[in-house]
């Protein structure tokens, strides 16, 4: 029987502590398949372990055992990891050693503390991830965050431009149906990079996950495409939105990697970005 691995990133503070404790979001992680998950914190280049009083390394591997413990109980494997490096860089690289199929960072999205780690790490792995990516939303401005909307892939907004990458994530599907019941498939035409019979595209995709018993709509939309998947999302509140973090177009403003990377930073529930294969 095939492992599926999840590496869980945490900057041990409050908001990657709700997620990770949170028994709701664990119960839908093992529903896609997850079974086995690598725990990764990272201690930044520029703190030093000589620094008086500061036993970083320790202290992590410390909170990192408890939070084992929460994982293991939940019916996962477990392994943890400290490392020391550029947060995302060694949280990618982890991903590829280990061979995972998922990354997974808690984050209070556009949190006034603007220099927090875990917020800028996020932001950095939704350009340069090399596996699909699920940000968990916690909420901010708060000292005890709670997450955000923990049925994870309950209700999923795909949007999609219908570039390659784009059906990618909406293969995705194949495992996120064990756990969704409800899904909205928005496309944003753009005057620059028409598509054709963009409707009957949506609605072909809405028939396979029909099939699914999945209770489907479709939403066609004009404009700029962040604020068009944002609008979407703050009407029918999904747990989750769905995109590729590659696009049709190669000019940058084009590029729905920049849109990814906009609803990573402003969606206010979770986001799960696919990213081109491996090999890509």
């Amino acid at each position: 029987m095939r492992t599926v691995r999840a590496i869980y990133a945490t900057d041990l503070s409050a908001a990657s502590e709700a997620a990770i404790e949170n028994e709701t979001c664990l119960d839908y992680l093992r529903r896609v398949g997850v079974d086995e998950i690598h725990l990764v914190t990272v201690v930044p280049s520029n703190v030093h372990s000589g620094m008086p009083g500061m036993d970083f390394e320790g202290r992590r591997r410390r909170a990192l055992e408890r939070y084992r413990d929460v994982m293991e109980d939940a019916g996962f494997e477990v392994e943890a990891h400290v490392v020391r490096g550029t947060p995302h860089r060694r949280i990618n690289g982890i991903a590829e050693s280990v061979r995972a199929e998922l990354t997974i960072v808690g984050s209070r999205g556009q949190s006034p503390l603007e220099n927090r780690v875990i917020g800028s790490t996020a932001r950095n792995l939704a350009r340069t991830t090399v596996v699909p990516l699920l940000v968990n939303r916690v909420e901010r401005a708060t000292d005890e965050p709670e997450v955000v909307r923990e049925h994870l892939f309950r209700r999923v907004l795909y949007a999609t431009d219908f570039s390659e990458n784009a059906e990618r994530a909406f293969e995705a599907f194949s495992y996120l149906r064990h756990a969704t019941e409800e899904a909205t498939l928005v496309h944003v035409e753009s005057p620059k990079d028409p598509v054709d019979d963009p409707e009957a595209q949506l609605s072909e995709f809405a028939e396979r996950l029909e099939d699914w018993d999945i209770d489907t709509r479709i939403e066609l939309r004009y404009g700029d495409a962040a604020d068009e998947i944002l609008d979407v999302e703050e009407s029918v509140t999904p747990t989750t939105t769905l995109l590729g973090s590659r696009g049709r177009s190669r000019l940058r403003r084009l590029l729905l990697g920049s849109v990814s990377e906009e609803i990573v930073a402003r969606a206010a529930g979770n986001v799960y970005l696919v990213p081109p294969p491996r090999t890509a």
